[in-house]
Parts: C-alpha cells; sequence; structure tokens
C-alpha cells in the first residue's frame, strides 16, 4: 500500500515548478502502477500549450475557473470544478486559468518525476527517459 500526504509531498522533490504551474507527483513509475497521479496548479491568468505526443492524459477539475481548446479543431470547454478531460488522441491543446485551476491527473505511461516540457509542450517518450536514468 502506498500512502502519501499531498502538503509532504509539496515539501520535497515531488513538486515541480514551472513558469505559471506547479504540479505535485504523488505517484511516478516507480511506484509500478501503470500510471502517475499528479495534482497540478495553473496559476491564475495564464494560459499553456501542452503537446503530450507520447502520453495519454486525464484531468478532474478540482477548483478553480478556466478553459480548455483543441487546437486541432479550435473547440473552447469551459473547465470549473467537477468537469474532466481526457487527452486519448495526445491532443494538442491549450488550457488557461480565469482563477487558478486546481486539477487531478494521470498520466499513461506514467511519468518519471524528472520531465521537462520540450519546446513543443510535450515530454520525450518513456522508453527515451528510461535510457537517460
Amino acid at each position: 500500500m502506498i500512502v502519501r500526504d499531498l502538503e509532504e509531498c509539496r515539501k520535497g522533490e515531488r513538486l515541480v515548478h514551472s513558469n505559471g504551474w506547479d504540479s505535485t507527483r504523488l505517484l511516478l513509475a516507480g511506484d509500478d502502477m501503470g500510471f502517475s497521479f499528479h495534482i497540478t496548479r495553473i496559476h491564475e491568468n495564464t494560459s499553456h500549450v501542452f503537446h503530450y505526443k507520447h502520453h495519454f492524459e486525464s484531468v478532474y477539475c478540482v477548483s478553480g475557473d478556466g478553459e480548455i481548446e483543441d487546437l486541432a479543431t479550435g473547440e473552447v470547454h469551459q473547465i470549473r470544478p467537477g468537469v474532466m478531460y481526457a487527452l486519448d488522441k495526445n491532443d494538442k491543446h491549450r488550457l488557461t486559468a480565469r482563477s487558478e485551476l486546481v486539477m487531478a491527473c494521470c498520466f499513461n505511461p506514467p511519468v518519471t518525476g524528472t520531465e521537462v516540457h520540450r519546446e513543443d509542450g510535450s515530454y520525450a517518450p518513456a522508453a527515451e527517459l528510461a535510457k537517460s536514468a
């Protein structure tokens, strides 16, 4: 059984900061669960383009107000508590926070915790990350 406290994880290396957001990685590839689980905060009045070419992601909004835009179609969906979206086609998207968004996120394959977003908004493929570890 794995038990972790969000606030304790935020005090260590499981908290990853970026420009306009942070993510606390509660489960990682090394936990051997087949997915990773994160609590991500998107800072108020920020907008970010992501494109997880090598990962599927599902996201559940815990709190806040924003929108997600599918950059292939231009379709925009409102994000508020209780809304879930899944990037089932490795969708390139823009996530915009009108107020701070707190999101529960799952990634498959799981992230290792050392990933950084590439210039195109993606993470490296899991196999590439394993080779560099």
